[in-house]
């Protein structure tokens, strides 16, 4: 098995700290930012980052739908990582400053892939389909908090 990665970033017009509370702010603002590809959301515990347990199921694709019952935490500031009880996937938010007023998104995605001829499809094209996902969680975010 070898492990998949889902990486993308964007510079968002506004302040690090009003773009992390933003997306740790899981009973407001965050359920706002997700694409039809996120059905099922609901926060089951906290909902203000580190201590929150939110579930939501991810269609991927047509056929794989995924079931997340995620543990965030904030190991470090500007960072939330969410954990999956369900699976192996942890994906990690990251918002440092970038200049005046703005401030850089990154989000990043790792699971145990599958072996053989399934887990070469899914390295190949799980990365891409994942990453238009989030580039749409980060566009609107940028729409929600941007100046």
């Amino acid at each position: 098995m070898a492990q998949v990665e889902a990486t993308t970033e964007r510079i968002i017009e506004a302040d690090a700290e009003t773009v992390f509370d933003a997306l740790a702010d899981y009973t407001g603002t965050r359920s706002k930012l997700l694409p039809e590809h996120f059905s099922e959301y609901e926060v089951r515990e906290g909902g203000d980052g580190e201590g929150t347990l939110v579930h939501w199921k991810l269609q991927a694709t047509s056929k794989r739908v995924r079931d997340c019952l995620l543990e965030v935490t904030e190991p470090t500031d500007g960072q939330l990582v969410e954990k999956d009880r369900n699976s192996s996937m942890v994906t990690t938010w990251t918002v440092t400053p970038a200049g005046e007023g703005r401030a850089r998104a990154v989000v990043s995605t790792v699971w145990n892939g599958a072996g053989g001829i399934g887990g070469f499809f899914e390295r190949t094209f799980a990365p891409k389909g994942l990453g238009r996902i989030y580039d749409t969680v980060l566009d609107n975010l940028a729409k929600e908090v941007g100046v």
